[in-house]
């Protein structure tokens, strides 16, 4: 194996130690990425968060993609005030109004530059981590920005389905599917979290929510507060539950065992939201299982811990 191949399957090795991250979340589109933000703020033994990037989205919570990446711009300074840190504030950038609009045209955003600047300071022994948890537009627009910070970062990305699900219907992906094949044809060391099928299992209900953090501190009655509201408001149940996404993005680079994971050739995401497969594709790390209750102790009981 040259130097080359070898720096590379060590990126996408679960990493040692503190490391540099940047957070790239659709913040207002659900609950789940207020869980992220806040969670890889309270792991500082493990994240140094150098930047958070605002990503678009569009649903029924927004009227298109810059109004959706607007309103996540401002849902992630409440969630730095909420915890008390405002020193944070400067490091967050409004991302794209808008997607790719082809697999060579990059989006100019504060973010897609940002991004696309601070990962050229990086090297292949020593990437960026870039946890990703929605669209990936600012990230492929960053890459295609500057195509040769792809061997200097390593992208963690909750997107698209489990590769044996029936299709690729997922939200972050379809989005954005120009962005999530730029992402997976760039030969960048990629950690897929696949949704439907691996990262669904990965939900939580109102009463763990009201015994384990309801009381706790601002920002836990908030999380407990947009999750009750969403979760009676979306089910037909009583006996709802809430998946919690994107915490597991930030779960994946921590040192505790919270996942399981395997080296597969880079999927290739269509316009039909369906995959094709090439097995002489590159690789990329794929997570197949989640302990999931060992990741929510832990999430729980940092979050219990905001002063």
């Amino acid at each position: 194996m040259n130097q080359k191949d070898f720096l590379f399957f060590q990126r996408l090795s679960k990493p040692e130690g503190k490391i540099d991250v940047v957070l790239d979340t659709d913040t207002y589109n659900e609950v789940d990425d207020q869980f992220a933000l806040a969670y890889m703020l309270c792991r500082k033994d493990r994240i140094n968060l150098k930047a958070i990037c605002a990503a678009p989205f569009h649903n029924a919570k927004s009227d298109n993609p810059a109004d959706g990446m607007e309103k996540s711009f401002q849902e992630i300074h409440h969630i730095l005030s909420l915890m008390g840190k405002e020193e944070y504030a400067g490091l967050v950038y409004r991302g794209s109004t808008e997607w790719l609009p082809d697999e060579e045209t990059p989006v100019h955003s504060e973010a897609a530059d940002k991004l696309a600047e601070l990962s050229y300071g990086y090297s292949p022994e020593k990437p960026l981590y870039i946890v990703a948890i929605g669209a990936i537009t600012n990230v492929a627009s960053a890459l295609l920005i500057k195509p040769e910070i792809a061997d200097r970062i390593v992208i963690v990305w909750l997107g698209g389905n489990a590769h044996n699900w029936p299709d690729n219907k997922e939200f972050n992906c379809s989005q954005d599917v120009a962005a999530a094949r730029v992402v997976f044809g760039c030969g960048a060391a990629v950690v897929q979290l696949p949704c439907a099928g691996v990262v669904s299992g990965f939900k939580t209900t109102a009463g763990e929510l009201e015994m384990f953090l309801r009381g706790k501190n601002k920002l836990c009655d908030y999380l407990v507060d947009i999750v009750e509201r969403d979760g009676a408001a979306e089910s037909q149940y009583k006996t709802w539950s809430r998946i919690i996404w994107d915490v597991t993005a930030a779960g994946w680079l921590l040192e505790e065992d919270f996942m399981r994971d395997k080296l597969v050739p880079a999927p290739i995401p269509q316009y039909d939201h369906h995959y094709s497969f090439d097995p002489d594709r590159h690789f990329i790390r794929y997570v197949y299982w989640i302990n999931r209750d060992a990741l929510f102790e832990d999430l729980f009981e940092k979050l219990a811990q905001v002063q």
